[in-house]
């Protein structure tokens, strides 16, 4: 089959501002930077290429990849980069080439739920069933935002994919209310996914459809998300509470074994425990909220206490709420200088507030 193109090009008059910032987050999803001419970024992927070419006020994107898979993941990976970093010039992306005007969003699946049930007093685990699964599986990434079926929107309208390959929404009133969550075990040959959904104190959209959730409820599914793991990384230092659980248990299942470190995971009450099939020489230790800390606190105390190891292929894994979050962050990069390749501390969650990440 011959190999599949696309390219776009657009008008971004303040690009040195973030270009910088746009090729980082490019390259963070294990991609190789190949030689290229003052102005130009080469990367290449598993699945195909990309090239950004900036001209004076123009910047012109081409990617290629030997399968529409791989084509829609490069679309999906360069508009979302572009559109999180260049707001200030409104970037319009149309892209041209094979597949330009298909309106199909390859990142979107129709799942029903195949069954419900409790790991913990605040933990349920749901199994999705749908078709086409094997994408979820292949770029490295273990996120996918769920759409949520609702109250106020029973029958929600499905996403279509943009003229920028993103989604879009046919019917903007019918849209579902949308939260990223964690695939924690998978089988895409038999069609299933496991979601584990934390139940919040305060039910936000997912808890609430979660605990009432049934077999044959439909819901949306859009992925996979995420930025991947350093490939080469041996020993890490991980941290999660409740929320970057389902997180951190899967990649302590799919790790290889001969993987070691430690991994912390800070939950409000011991019956939250839950068992993990730790397949890697990772040291789990779990820790019990301390009274009036805030979400998240005893765990930063305790990630940033733990000595890094002098050696290069050591990696940073930090997922709960989003000031614990932030203050890991500051002191990875900050205190200790590392860079992205080496660290990750996302905010699952932030109190006081719906949205982000969710599980």
């Amino acid at each position: 089959m011959a190999e599949l193109i696309c390219h776009a090009k657009l008008t971004l008059p303040h690009h040195g501002d973030y270009m910088g910032d746009i090729t980082d987050r490019l390259a963070s999803f294990q991609a190789q930077r190949m030689p290229a001419a003052p102005g130009v970024t080469r990367l290449r992927y598993a699945f195909g290429w990309a090239e950004i070419v900036a001209e004076g006020a123009q910047v012109r994107l081409r990617g290629g990849a030997p399968d529409p898979n791989g084509l829609a993941r490069l679309k999906d990976l360069m508009a979302t980069a572009f559109m999180l970093y260049a707001k200030a010039d409104a970037p319009r992306i149309l892209w041209q080439g094979d597949a330009a005007g298909d309106r199909r969003l390859d990142s979107f699946r129709l799942m029903r739920v195949l069954s419900a049930s409790s790991l913990t007093p605040h933990m349920r685990r749901i199994r999705l069933g749908g078709e086409g699964l094997d994408r979820f599986a292949a770029f490295g990434n273990m996120h996918v935002r769920l759409l949520l079926p609702s109250p106020a929107i029973p029958a929600p309208v499905w996403p279509v994919a943009g003229p920028d390959g993103l989604a879009d929404w046919p019917d903007p009133e019918r849209k579902p209310v949308a939260r990223v969550y964690t695939i924690r075990r998978m089988d895409a040959a038999a069609g299933w996914v496991d979601i584990d959904m934390l139940l919040h104190d305060r039910d936000g959209p997912g808890s609430s459809w979660a605990r009432t959730a049934q077999a044959g409820d439909a819901i949306g599914m859009i992925g996979p998300l995420g930025r991947p793991l350093n490939a080469d990384a041996r020993h890490f230092i991980m941290g999660a509470d409740e929320a970057g659980l389902p997180a951190l248990a899967r990649l302590l299942e799919t790790l290889p074994p001969r993987t070691g470190g430690t991994a912390f995971v800070e939950i409000t009450s011991a019956v939250e425990r839950q068992p993990i099939d730790n397949r890697t020489g990772i040291h789990v230790e779990w820790l019990l909220r301390q009274p009036g800390a805030a979400p998240g606190q005893t765990l930063a105390d305790r990630i940033m206490a733990e000595g890094w190891p002098d050696r290069p292929d050591s990696f940073g894994w930090f997922a709960a709420e989003s000031a614990a979050a932030q203050q890991v962050r500051q002191f990875w990069r900050s205190d200790l200088g590392l860079g992205r390749d080496r660290t990750l501390a996302a905010a699952y969650w932030k109190q006081g507030r719906a949205g982000l990440m969710a599980g």
